[in-house]
């Protein structure tokens, strides 16, 4: 009797041995962006124990903390009024002495359609709150895949974070083929799709008309559960984790809802 092979996707080389930090662009500094910085703190200094050169980031948001941001989102009293990427990031290198990097801007082209320098990193983890924002960092990836010049900062993973308000999802994806080694014990997936792909209609069908900001905590409880955003964040930096401690993983992303306590691998 003939069994298959179990798929398992190999971390790119570059991330495995780097000779200089890994560059990486979180997109979003809200519910989830901010428990996310606080866990890839973690994961950068885990890293470099290790012998790591760790992780270069730069974090992008263009809103400023409200006292409704306090409690589910990672602010204190005294930001408010601040930019959220600025207020983290000076948090973030306080407490690790790196010299990671806030953009209070969003993830976008420029005014002439242009993709700046430092829009360009290895991986990019985006936790934004609209489907369009997920479809214009898809054609930007696109077109980074396009130029297909050598350069330090090439594009290699897209991990999204999306949530509604008891249940979300991870995903993480590759922006080109990602070389896999010869295996006789796997089946080696060199490609991981992207989520505007994959689930495109279903995104699109998810969108809601009522975007506006919460004016306080209570009502921003009433869209968002207290805990999904950070265990979201927890479980998908594990994921990222696992691809730099264990060079492979079998598993692309995964359905969590909060409500039941049912968490799904989504396998590759």
């Amino acid at each position: 009797m003939q069994f298959e092979k179990p798929k398992v996707h190999f971390t790119d080389d570059s991330l495995i041995y780097p000779t200089n930090p890994i560059t990486l662009n979180l997109i979003g500094a809200g519910g989830t962006g901010s428990k996310v910085l606080t866990a890839l703190m973690e994961v950068n200094h885990s890293l470099i124990e290790l012998g790591h050169a760790g992780l270069q980031v730069r974090l992008w948001d263009d809103d400023v903390v409200t006292e409704a941001n306090q409690g589910r989102q990672r602010f204190a009293e005294c930001e408010v009024g601040l930019p959220k990427a600025v207020a983290l990031i000076n948090r973030a290198n306080r407490w690790s002495g790196t010299n990671w990097k806030a953009e209070v801007r969003k993830f976008e082209r420029d005014s002439l359609g242009r993709i700046q320098e430092n829009m360009k990193s290895a991986i990019y983890m985006s936790c934004v709150d609209n489907v369009k924002s997920r479809f214009e960092i898809a054609d930007i990836l696109n077109e980074l895949k396009e130029g297909r010049r050598l350069y330090r900062n090439q594009a290699k993973y897209w991990m999204d974070f999306g949530n509604n308000r008891y249940s979300g999802q991870v995903l993480l994806s590759t922006v080109e083929n990602i070389k896999q080694p010869n295996s006789e014990k796997y089946q080696t997936v060199s490609h991981l799709p992207y989520v505007t792909e994959e689930f495109g209609e279903l995104l699109l069908q998810s969108e809601t008309e009522d975007d506006t900001p919460s004016c306080s905590l209570a009502e921003a409880l009433e869209k968002q559960d207290l805990f999904i955003n950070s265990a979201l964040a927890q479980m998908g930096c594990s994921l990222l984790w696992n691809l730099f401690r264990n060079g492979l993983t079998e598993n692309r992303g995964f359905f969590l809802n909060l409500k039941n306590f049912h968490s799904q691998p989504i396998k590759l």
